[in-house]
């Protein structure tokens, strides 16, 4: 574990900046065609320079238990000892942790297991939607593919995104597990990329509802995903596993009978004439919640409680192996429509899996932490990359921010 204090400064970040941001107002610098309006009541992020980092994995998705304590999946990397590597076909590893204590600044991180799975015909499985809710752990997977390539005269690899397989679930707090049956080439939504094709539900994420799932509004378990509906584009690597161009929503009612029946499943579909949304039981009428194309990737959303606002991060991933932008969506409901709180360009540099803990949310729910992984690439053609904001590594990476409201100044500390 490491854990270092901040510093005050308003330094923006940059690439070509031999220091990290440390504190301040993030500068939001959204790209000219952005589809998303500006918040009206969400106007800027600052960071406090209060922040932690934690082991040396990444694929950190916490769900808030009815025991209080954290549950994540964790993958490519170390925890307590323990090894796990999630390309490795045939032989894919991952792993599963409680993450005890309140104050971000002084957790534990605490394996429980590990656990192989298939891949094939895919070359990798990653864990993704993680929730742990009246004492069952159902976690997902999805695989990947490898594939390589020349974009503007470098050469680049990436991993093509794969299908989401189903949940294996735990009945004692990630000590043991019970596989799903579903698999790489049957999974749970019928979708298949053997050669790179677009797909819509790749790598879902629970959407955080508290802790329990207390503030759901229907009872229903929510996954959130990036996908593509097309491969026709100028984007390279444009639908991995960190790149889209969707944001794709389903439910269900979160059960071991359940979590791996596709019936059980609703697709948001749209909007009716009066602008309710549309629930549909056919994955063929599913219709994204948000849209931005070559400018979307890997998303998480959590509802604040005390603001009564869905906060999503979505990081575009670019060409995959390259810098990252994160930006954070709010809206009133978990469908959209969704605003534009901030815009941060090469966040990390290379931050990802970025999402923001319910756990954590002060009690105005101005105050929350970031949880991400940075800079799995430790050098992008030759210069090395800086974390910043400041303390930004390959691990599980948490950094206190602010919520600004129009006009307001940031929290100095």
């Amino acid at each position: 574990m490491a854990v270092a204090a901040g510093q005050s400064s308003t330094a923006p970040p940059a690439a070509e900046s031999p220091t990290p941001f440390i504190s301040g107002v993030w500068p939001s610098t959204p790209p000219p065609g952005c589809p998303f309006p500006p918040s009206d009541s969400l106007a800027a992020v600052a960071f406090t320079g209060r922040q932690a980092s934690y082991e040396h994995a990444d694929t950190w998705y916490p769900s808030w238990a009815v025991d209080g304590n954290l549950y994540s999946p964790w993958t490519d990397g170390k925890v307590n000892g323990q090894h796990s590597a999630s390309w490795t076909g045939a032989f894919a590893v991952t792993g599963c942790a409680t993450i005890t204590g309140d104050d971000p600044l002084h957790l534990q991180v605490i394996n429980e297991s590990i656990y192989s799975s298939d891949a094939s015909p895919y070359g990798g499985r990653y864990p993704c939607g993680s929730l742990l809710y009246n004492g069952v752990w159902y976690y997902g997977t999805y695989c990947v593919n490898n594939g390589s390539g020349i974009h503007n005269g470098i050469k680049y690899n990436w991993p093509w995104l794969g299908p989401f397989v189903g949940f294996r679930y735990s009945t004692d707090y990630g000590k043991t597990w019970t596989e799903t049956s579903c698999t790489p080439s049957k999974p749970l939504f019928g979708e298949a990329a053997p050669h790179g094709e677009p797909l819509k539900i790749g790598a879902p994420h629970f959407v955080d509802f508290g802790k329990n799932m207390e503030h759901s509004p229907d009872g229903c378990a929510y996954l959130v995903a990036h996908g593509a509906s097309d491969g026709a584009r100028r984007r390279y690597g444009y639908n991995s596993w960190i790149t889209g161009d969707q944001i794709y929503l389903v439910r269900v009612k979160p059960s071991i009978e359940a979590i791996n029946d596709a019936s059980k499943y609703e697709f948001f579909a749209g909007y009716d004439a009066g602008g309710e949304p549309i629930w549909s039981k056919e994955f063929a009428k599913i219709q994204p919640i948000a849209a931005w194309r070559d400018n979307m990737g890997c998303a998480n959303i959590t509802y604040d409680a005390p603001l009564k606002k869905y906060l999503m991060c979505v990081t575009d991933g670019r060409v995959t192996v390259s810098y990252f932008n994160t930006y954070i969506l709010e809206s009133d409901r978990v469908t959209g429509p969704w605003k534009l709180v901030s815009y941060f360009e090469d966040f990390g540099e290379q931050g990802y899996f970025v999402n923001i803990p319910s756990k954590f949310i002060s009690a105005d729910g101005r105050t929350l932490w970031l949880c991400y992984s940075a800079n799995f690439s430790p050098s992008l053609n030759g210069k090395s990359l800086i974390g910043t904001p400041f303390g930004s590594r390959y691990g599980m990476c948490l950094h206190e921010v602010n919520l600004l409201a129009p006009g307001a100044a940031p929290d100095k500390r």
